[in-house]
C-alpha cells in the first residue's frame, strides 16, 4: 500500500523560506513521476512542480526560480524547498505520486500540509 505523508508546512512572512518534505512507503520516489500540487481555499487544486525519471524537473510559472523539486532515492523521501515566499503561496500543499513516468496523472496523493504566508 502507498502512504505518502507531508511536513514542513508552517506560517512564515513575505520573503521567507520553508522546505517541504514527503516520506513514502509503498512507492520508490525514483522509479517513476512525483510532483506537488496546491490548493488555496475557495480555489482549484493546482500543479506546482514535478520530477521525473533521470531528475527532470518542472514548474508552474509562478514558481520558477523559487521553488525547487528534488528527492533522496536513500530516504525514499521528496522535497520541495522554497524561497522567497510570497503570500499567494499560502496553500495547502500536496505530494502526489505517479504509477506512470508521464506525469500526466498522479494516482497516489498525501494528506497535505498547509504553508501560510503573511505580507
Amino acid at each position: 500500500q502507498v502512504q505518502l505523508v507531508e511536513s514542513g508546512g508552517g506560517s512564515v512572512q513575505a520573503g521567507g523560506s520553508l522546505r517541504l518534505s514527503c516520506a513514502a512507503t509503498g512507492y520508490t520516489v525514483s522509479t517513476a513521476c512525483m510532483g506537488w500540487f496546491r490548493q488555496a481555499p475557495g480555489k482549484e487544486r493546482e500543479w506546482v512542480a514535478s520530477i521525473r525519471r533521470y531528475s527532470i524537473t518542472m514548474y508552474t510559472d509562478s514558481v520558477k526560480g523559487r521553488f525547487t523539486i528534488s528527492r533522496d532515492n536513500s530516504k525514499n523521501t521528496l522535497f520541495l524547498q522554497m524561497i522567497s515566499l510570497k503570500p499567494e503561496d499560502s496553500a495547502i500543499y500536496y505530494c502526489a505520486a505517479s504509477a506512470t513516468s508521464d506525469c500526466l496523472t498522479f494516482h497516489y496523493w498525501g494528506q497535505g500540509t498547509q504553508v501560510t504566508v503573511s505580507s
